[in-house]
């Protein structure tokens, strides 16, 4: 469904231009919203729905971009879609080379790249991208597991499109910085059992849902444990516009068209 769309920017790179010069993706077109993260007691969730929008135009209505890189690993990525399905398809062929390069075939575990390695390489090739002034247009968010003195603990990261990257309990991208953080940091607890940080997180894609333009009510839920990840398939959540400014009558229609 995307093929067309995934080489829409990527087909833009480093092309020579009709004077001889270097072309560069100056702005994202076809592009997916926020994306949202918070560890709970079990392990790690992201949160995003499945709209790409082509300019302000809601296009795609199943561009899924909560994306399972390994075993133990996560990406969800915001931005220029194009851009994510070069990302995940470069972490995906990575994957494949350590599995058939391995000491053992049969020891997978430690051949595959944890949470916190992924993270590290993304921030290296975001900000190298950015020193070249051709950017990946792309706010993503890394979780699953790693080990840390012999013990696997969950990690969730973000590393945005010039390289900037940090580590945090919850993470929101796009308009959810805004928008889903505060509800996030008011609510979060790090006790908080799977099906309570699932529904926190419905509550913030229903409240970007309200709220911006670019969401949609079609959305997935993935989540990392010890035992290893799972992506659900898209769902709608329920929304309700019955509040009292959203059902009364706008633009003085029965009287002279003022507000």
């Amino acid at each position: 469904m995307f093929a067309n769309v995934a080489t829409s920017t990527i087909s833009a790179v480093s092309q020579p231009s009709a004077a001889g010069g270097t072309q560069r993706t100056t702005r994202p077109i076809t592009t997916g919203t926020s994306v949202l993260g918070i560890k709970y007691k079990d392990g790690v969730m992201l949160a995003a729905d499945t709209l790409c929008s082509y300019g302000s135009m809601a296009k795609y209505k199943d561009a899924r971009r909560l994306v399972s890189v390994n075993p133990s690993t996560l990406i969800g990525g915001g931005g220029e879609f194009s851009d994510f399905q070069s990302i995940t398809d470069t972490l995906r062929q990575n994957a494949l080379e350590d599995r058939c390069t391995a000491d053992s075939l049969y020891d997978e575990e430690s051949a595959q790249a944890s949470a916190k390695e992924t993270w590290s390489y993304l921030r290296a090739i975001m900000y190298n991208r950015r020193n070249k002034m051709n950017p990946l247009w792309n706010d993503l968010v890394i979780a699953g597991f790693h080990e840390s003195s012999g013990t696997k603990v969950p990690f969730l990261g973000m590393v945005d499109k010039i390289g900037t990257a940090f580590e945090d309990d919850m993470i929101a991208t796009g308009f959810g910085s805004y928008l889903a953080l505060p509800i996030l940091r008011e609510k979060w607890r790090a006790d908080l059992e799977e099906g309570e940080a699932r529904a926190l997180l419905e509550d913030c894609l229903r409240v970007l849902f309200y709220r911006d333009c670019r969401a949609l009510n079609r959305v997935q839920i993935a989540k990392a444990t010890v035992d290893g990840v799972l992506v659900s398939e898209p769902y709608e959540i329920d929304s309700s516009w019955d509040s009292k400014s959203m059902v009364g009558a706008k633009g003085g229609l029965e009287g002279d068209g003022g507000w």
